[in-house]
């Protein structure tokens, strides 16, 4: 076989490539489109203001999702107020002032490990201590404490800062909380915002554990009253109006809100991402 036999084959070989690449790209792309244009087109019709705003059939004989709307930021801000200066405390232990690298390396092989159990065994967990040894009702605030395992906020946003960066400001003078401080955190800024509003993403569209701790109450409470009472976020609510219910009008409502939302926060992170890379 001569020089110019094998040069066509790899050409042939290469434009087969390139076009299977292509393919299985715009086959992806094809189905994330008819996924999100199916969900839109049986769920926009059922936006209604009377969804949107009125109350359970527990209140009124009517269809309301403001309760579950409500549960969900209720979710989000419990979850977040706990697992943000966690999150944060953590990372800057682990990158600056742990010096045992062994131990630094099991904690990280071990959250790492965590991110790949199913959700639902968080919930079963958060089930069987939150809500039976440690004695809390059911609520936003069970919830939100299994949410906090599930959550991890990002370390890698404090290891993409220069190491150059720490030896200049130590070698000014300045201590080491005030190098963390006013050099590593300012820098780091951006990618722990963005992991911030990734993991709110995660708590939206957040289910399984939700299940077993939050619960399925559909009833409209303040703050406080759902941190103790039963409450179903959006996703839970999707799950008791698609198969306790029936309701699958309502269903594919949910479903288009959450897409909402999820598309919003992605490129909420997107470009606050780049925005405060950028200053």
């Amino acid at each position: 076989m001569n020089g110019q036999t094998l040069s066509l084959l790899r050409r042939v070989y290469n434009r087969g490539m390139r076009a299977l690449v292509w393919l299985c790209a715009g086959l992806t792309c094809a189905l994330l489109v008819f996924l999100i244009g199916y969900i839109f087109c049986r769920g926009i019709p059922g936006l209604t203001w009377e969804l949107l705003s009125g109350q359970t059939s527990y209140i009124k004989n009517t269809i309301g999702i403001l309760p579950n709307i409500l549960n969900t930021l209720y979710i989000i801000l419990m979850a977040m107020v706990i697992v943000l200066p966690l999150g944060v405390g953590a990372a800057i232990y682990l990158t600056e002032y742990a010096e045992n690298r062994r131990l630094v390396s099991l904690i990280e092989f071990a959250a790492e490990t965590l991110t790949g159990i199913p959700s639902i065994i968080f919930g079963l967990v958060g089930m069987l201590f939150f809500v039976q040894k440690m004695n809390l009702q059911a609520g936003v605030l069970a919830g939100g404490l299994t949410l906090v395992v599930i959550l991890r906020t990002t370390q890698e946003s404090l290891k993409t800062v220069p190491q150059s960066y720490r030896e200049g400001a130590l070698g000014l003078g300045a201590g080491k909380w005030r190098m963390v401080r006013t050099v590593v955190l300012p820098n780091a800024i951006d990618g722990i915002v963005t992991g911030c509003i990734l993991a709110v993403g995660r708590i939206v569209g957040e289910s399984a554990a939700l299940l077993y701790t939050a619960g399925f109450g559909l009833v409209l409470n303040d703050f406080f009253t759902a941190l103790h009472s039963s409450s179903a976020t959006l996703t839970v609510a999707l799950y008791v109006y698609a198969n306790e219910r029936g309701e699958t009008a309502v269903a594919f409502s949910i479903a288009t809100i959450l897409m909402l939302l999820t598309l919003l926060i992605n490129l909420s992170a997107v470009f606050l991402g780049r925005k405060l890379k950028k200053n």
